[in-house]
């Protein structure tokens, strides 16, 4: 088939997908031997060795899992797919960034997947003239911008692996990761040379360094006896121009990344994910969603992290338009603005600030704008209840206006790294009209296991198998958690499939603790089946902890439930088995706390010394109890006593993830002295209180 041909029937095939709504499948009456239907999951009748609990599979793919695109078979690397992008959408947008003009940041500056394909070849090539060769390690070490995804494509096509680095971790992370990766080459921001510079010598394999933005005449001349060479991004393309080098296409048993996860606790772990993992991974997510050539995303999660990774397999697939954020958070809204994507995807953390920001400027919007908000927001979510289309009038009252904080174009809308609250996800769908879903999953199922089917209202859940894998709950009996639950069906979250990682990067033993011989890649996290087949995650197997009394705590829940709280940014709750409460440190959010302190007269010289302001503590740990209440939480559940701290809780720091997850261990660590503080006040005011629920 030609590249015409090809080009026209993917084309087509975007345009037929569009018109047509996908039905879901129907099982004919034959195959009832084999499995059961469940709504959005099938049981297949494979037994445990322990339990009585069965298999799950997508009811989209109950036979077989998904490994390659359906419509697409031959697509079985990263390279394959996005050569068939290139050449079934040369002339469509691919990359986009803001450009600068007299220092003011302008609209944005788009490159096709034609230009990105001929930039990827002259950037494998100027590797293959530096000296790279098949298996070397490519080392990342920036943010979000064109030249990353370039730079990865470029991996693929020469058979390189690319190693991504978080720009924030720190320079003992970065010489672990590239020491233990063998990392060869390593591309970064001129910003980051200098540090990078200052440990290189610590850093035995590293032969070149490419400077993305770099200007030619800054590059520092280090010794020829460092073996090291330092060149522009500009001079490698020009280097790979002069001296083509024919490609050289991967297998898809090949590995693709090395994606070191920063964990909770300990040293990074290297996740190591085929080419054939990856396609599998999105070959499953496109059975169960449509993107189209229309479609526009805003990319600002980082990299390195599987969630925008992953991500971005599947929007080339599709011919998506990517939009680049200007580096800098604070200004996202302003780059959705410019931008008006299509489809955004974040993380709970944001959705809960967006949530928080609207019911804020609802209500001091004065009691008719209010009243007005409360009646389009209860109109549209009974209409969304019953399964009927609300009616325009509300969009064009009240939510047209708050649409337009995204662009007001966004029609998609995903949510992963952590739980999404379910009123948040409803509010979300209420206030900007699109599909809202949420995902689970992990870096080493090369990310999504679970995510909510399109059409499926209920919240509270993380929806149904990735048809590219199939999943098993086995009891945890300590923590009594079995088959035998009553409604549901209890256990730990176990997952196989074409999707599951390789084993950690020289790291067997602990590849052997979370693979068993059967495959079963062991999550960690403790599941249960909702009815029509629905995955809700209740607890961490590991993240979980025995107050005085014997009652175990799962802390994340509680996180989350407080993040609603118009006075948290952050929030870190704590407990253990000497003592009957839980204690919270909250980071407050700044603006907020200072207009309360305004409306309540409250004089204060910095915003530390409001924080120590007894008033203030009591007032945010009054709305935290509220927020206790209205999610029925148990009487132990609630934090007794919180900390209030002006700085943001943060990775530079050393107790929060690159994927914005608490590192427990180092957050106790940190906050020892005020743990310390709080339970010592709470055996003064209640010595009466320890043991008792």
């Amino acid at each position: 088939m030609g590249s015409a041909q090809r080009r026209i029937q993917a084309i087509n095939s975007h345009v037929i997908a569009a018109v047509d709504t996908p039905s879901q499948l129907r099982l004919k009456p034959a195959a009832g031997e084999f499995f059961s239907e469940q709504g959005y999951s099938v049981v297949l009748p494979e037994k445990l060795q322990t339990g009585k609990w069965n298999v799950y599979r997508s009811v989209r793919s109950p036979h077989k899992l998904v490994s390659r695109f359906p419509d697409n078979p031959d697509i079985g690397t990263l390279h394959d797919n996005f050569t068939r992008s290139v050449d079934a959408f040369r002339d469509y947008k691919y990359l986009g960034a803001r450009i600068r003009i007299d220092g003011k940041i302008g609209e944005y500056k788009w490159m096709t997947y034609g230009e990105a394909g001929t930039e990827r070849t002259r950037i494998g090539s100027g590797l293959r003239y530096q000296g790279m060769s098949n298996g070397s390690c490519i080392g990342l070490y920036f943010i979000n911008r064109p030249e990353w995804l370039l730079v990865d494509h470029a991996c693929s096509a020469y058979s390189f692996i690319s190693v991504p680095l978080y720009d924030t971790l720190g320079p003992d992370a970065v010489k672990y990761i590239a020491n233990h990766a063998d990392i060869r080459a390593i591309f970064c921001l001129p910003q980051i040379l200098t540090p990078l510079l200052s440990f290189l010598s610590e850093i035995s394999t590293v032969r070149l360094i490419v400077v993305v933005g770099g200007m030619e005449d800054q590059m520092p001349s280090l010794s020829s006896s460092t073996g090291v060479q330092v060149i522009t991004y500009s001079k490698l393309l020009s280097q790979g121009r002069s001296n083509p080098h024919p490609l050289s296409p991967p297998k898809p048993e090949d590995v693709a990344t090395i994606c070191y996860t920063s964990g909770t606790t300990g040293t990074p772990k290297g996740v190591t994910l085929t080419h054939g993992n990856l396609i599998a991974h999105v070959a499953g997510l496109s059975v169960k969603a449509n993107f189209y050539t229309s479609d526009v995303y805003l990319s600002y999660l980082p990299f390195p992290h599987i969630y925008e990774r992953a991500f971005q397999v599947l929007l080339a697939y599709y011919g998506v338009a990517v939009g680049f954020y200007q580096g800098d958070t604070t200004k996202l809204m302003d780059d959705a603005a410019a931008l008006r994507p299509t489809i955004f995807c974040s993380v709970p953390r944001l959705y809960n600030r967006i949530y928080t920001s609207i019911i804020n400027s609802v209500k001091t919007s004065g009691a008719l704008r209010e009243r007005l908000f409360n009646a389009a927001y209860n109109a549209k979510k009974q209409a969304l209840l019953n399964g009927e289309s609300p009616s325009p009038m509300w969009d064009r009252l009240v939510f047209n206006k708050i649409r337009e904080r995204l662009g007001g174009r966004v029609r998609y809308m995903g949510s992963g790294a952590s739980p999404l609250s379910p009123d948040v996800m409803e509010f979300l769908k209420i206030c900007f009209g699109c599909r809202v879903t949420e995902g689970y999953g992990m870096t080493e199922t090369s990310c999504v296991i679970s995510n909510v089917d399109e059409g499926d209202n209920l919240t509270g859940h993380v929806g149904s198998p990735n048809p590219a894998c199939e999943i098993k709950l086995v009891d945890v009996p300590e923590m009594k958690y079995t088959s035998e639950d009553q409604p549901y069906p209890r256990g730990e979250i176990c997952v196989r499939g074409p999707t599951v990682f390789q084993g950690y990067h020289k790291d067997e033993a602990q590849t052997r603790e979370i693979i068993d011989e059967d495959g079963w890649l062991h999550t960690g996290d403790i599941g249960l089946w909702l009815p029509e087949g629905r995955l809700k995650i209740i607890d961490r197997k590991k993240n979980i902890f025995k107050l005085a009394q014997g009652e175990y705590i799962a802390p994340e829940k509680i996180e989350n439930i407080y993040a609603k709280c118009k006075f948290i940014a952050q929030c870190f709750v704590y407990g253990d088995s000497l003592n009957s409460s839980l204690v919270a440190v909250v980071s407050v959010d700044r603006a907020i706390l200072k207009a309360w302190a305004a409306s309540e007269g409250i004089k204060y010289d910095s915003l530390e010394q409001l924080c120590n302001n007894p008033r203030a503590r009591a007032a945010v740990l009054a709305d935290m109890d509220v927020l206790g209440r209205e999610a029925k939480l148990r009487g132990f559940e609630f934090a007794k006593a919180v900390t209030l701290v002006a700085q943001p809780f943060s990775i530079e720091k050393g107790f929060l993830t690159p994927t914005l997850k608490i590192k427990r261990p180092q957050a106790k660590a940190f906050f020892e002295k005020e743990i310390s503080k709080m339970y010592a006040e709470l055996a003064t005011s209640v010595p009466s209180s320890k043991g008792k629920l």
